[in-house]
């Protein structure tokens, strides 16, 4: 039985991810931070305490920034597979919490580096770049596109970029960078526009809500099923050689087509609802991103499933039903 070790296993991407490797057959094990509250409910059906319901799963207490901490979490589980997700990954919380952005995502990689190039078997490493990392650089973006980041969240994982690859040919590691571009689900935390907007659309069809504030209409994104990406990490560690890749739908939809789909599919006109509020808007956009990923695509085998209409069909039917149950206990759920 192969052993894998997840940080940011609560995330949507975490919680996607635990999934497969269950069904897989991996032991999971998994990092999480000590606080007074532990946010399992993407996970909930899976973790019950200590371990899982099927001794399969395990979560040990951990935080980024303590690297003998995780060297020793390392050391003891001794896993198969490392997949680094944890990160503070917003982009606008990175500009009003620049330091912290920067201390957590930069240190937490190289820590789970050195603690992975120290162990006495071999472990193979993924590391969630970002195509935030792309910036300013005219799309379509691929591994051989430049990289102009224009956020503390994309310029921190730059330098994570760049580490995995130093440690990748400094020690011989088989190290991977993942740059995924937008990937969203039922499952994205609320305060990311996507499933702000579709949580918004179940609030105003059921009349919890009336107005909808938005930063940049107009931006252009590339977005794909949370889901389809997590098996393109998986992917990329079962390959010989590690390298990175792109990882992306190759099609670009503005925030505005978005708004319009989601309103649409609960019969509404966005129009009607979404204000754009300046203090949404990033101190330094970014405008468009358009993923090219056919060396993912030759080498990994992988392609989306889930193309951008389903994606918004199954937030938006997730949202209503959430909202559908917040109206009858007269009360707001956040669930993630």
């Amino acid at each position: 039985m192969k052993k894998a070790l997840i940080t940011g296993v609560t995330g949507q991407d975490g919680a996607y991810l635990l999934r497969l490797l269950l069904s897989k057959g991996y032991e999971v094990h998994a990092v999480k931070r000590r606080t007074s509250t532990f946010p399992t409910a993407r996970i909930d059906d899976i973790y019950d305490g200590p371990a899982s319901r099927d001794g399969r799963f395990f979560a040990h207490y951990g935080e980024l920034q303590d690297g003998l901490g995780l060297m020793e979490i390392v050391q003891r589980i001794k896993p198969d597979e490392l997949y680094h997700l944890a990160a503070q990954s917003h982009v606008q919380i990175s500009f009003e919490n620049p330091v912290a952005t920067v201390l957590t995502n930069v240190s937490g990689t190289i820590n789970l580096l050195e603690a992975t190039r120290r162990l006495d078997k071999p472990c193979r490493f993924y590391h969630a770049a970002s195509s935030e990392m792309f910036g300013s650089t005219p799309p379509p973006q691929n591994e051989a596109s430049s990289f102009h980041p224009r956020s503390p969240y994309a310029c921190s994982k730059v330098f994570s970029f760049h580490q995995v690859i130093n440690y990748r040919e400094a020690y011989g590691l088989h190290a991977s960078n993942g740059i995924l571009f937008n990937h969203e689900s039922p499952m994205r935390g609320e305060n990311f526009v996507t499933r702000k907007i579709t949580r918004a659309v179940g609030r105003i069809k059921v009349g919890l809500q009336d107005k909808l504030g938005l930063g940049n209409l107009d931006a252009g994104r590339d977005w794909g099923f949370a889901g389809d990406y997590v098996e393109a990490m998986w992917l990329m560690l079962q390959q010989d050689r590690p390298d990175d890749y792109v990882v992306a739908t190759g099609e670009m939809h503005t925030v505005r087509e978005f708004c319009e789909i989601a309103f649409r599919l609960a019969g509404l006109n966005y129009q009607d609802y979404v204000t754009v509020d300046e203090v949404y808007k990033r101190p330094a956009e970014v405008v468009a991103l358009r993923g090219d990923a056919s060396k993912a695509r030759a080498r990994l085998q992988w392609k989306p499933k889930m193309n951008f209409q389903k994606l918004v069909e199954t937030m938006v039917e997730a949202d209503m039903i959430l909202a559908q149950e917040e109206k009858k206990l007269g009360r707001m759920i956040s669930l993630y």
